[in-house]
């Protein structure tokens, strides 16, 4: 049997490749949409600037630079993507650990399979439908304390309603229900938990009409294109990591 000690360094490690393809990914899709968002964020304040001027009205403030250059922050995405990586691999292997028994299935590989999908659903789409990101020079920076609560809150409800659907699912079955029936009645009780939350959650969108929508989707979908390729491989990776045929490897390597 594996200890827990492999099962987290297992994660450990499929998470930090996971984080670096996902900051590939963010870099070659997202990157371009920032430098778009900031070259408008910086017109604005220029336009802005001159219109003061126009009117008669001296700032003698200096302009404030970045604390991080944009190459820095380039070379930056790469080093938070990983840690990122790192660390929700170590709590997927946590999380594996803890919920093996409770997953009806025989198969390791699928057992990851199934926590990672549900992890992607509750933890990046619930919060994601209801709060979508948005890229430099929108949002006002004295709502950010609010909006920060705001899609913790949806993060937490977006795995309760995953647990409420598994809950809902496994009560059916009690019944002697169909499979189908018993996923119907196990996406319905999601169903009814997100939209009941998004109907109390308040909304929040402050997107200037003068920014481009295009732009704007092509960034949260690159934003969302970074958190599936992130979710993705490391289902996949710890899959295979765990696989059963791996440890027979595992035995054999040190048996020899």
């Amino acid at each position: 049997m594996r200890t827990f000690g492999s099962l987290l360094v297992r994660g450990l490690i499929v998470g930090l490749f996971a984080g670096l393809l996902a900051g590939t990914f963010a870099y070659v899709m997202g990157e371009p949409h920032i430098d778009s968002a900031i070259a408008i964020e910086e017109a604005n304040a220029a336009a802005h600037s001159h219109d003061d001027a126009a009117a008669g009205e001296h700032s003698h403030e200096a302009e404030e630079k970045p604390l991080v250059s944009r190459d820095g922050q380039r070379a930056g995405l790469f080093l938070a993507t990983s840690l990122y990586g790192v660390a929700l691999g170590g709590i997927f292997a946590v999380g594996f650990t803890l919920l093996r028994r409770r997953l009806r299935t025989s198969s390791d590989s699928y057992a990851a399979l199934g926590l990672a999908a549900a992890g992607y659903i509750g933890i990046v789409l619930v919060p994601y439908l209801k709060y979508p990101p948005n890229p430099p020079a929108v949002g006002d920076p004295e709502t950010i304390t609010k909006r920060t609560i705001t899609y913790l809150l949806t993060l937490v409800i977006g795995l309760l309603a995953i647990w409420a659907g598994v809950a809902a699912s496994r009560w059916s079955a009690r019944f002697g229900t169909a499979p189908w029936i018993k996923l119907a009645v196990g996406g319905a009780a999601f169903l009814v938990t997100v939209v009941a939350a998004y109907l109390l959650l308040p909304a929040i969108n402050e997107v200037p009409e003068t920014f481009p929508a295009t732009l704007l989707w092509k960034f949260r979908l690159a934003s969302l294109g970074t958190q599936t390729t992130l979710w993705l491989l490391l289902g996949l990776g710890y899959a295979a990591a765990i696989d059963r045929r791996t440890a027979k490897v595992d035995s054999e390597v040190v048996a020899a």
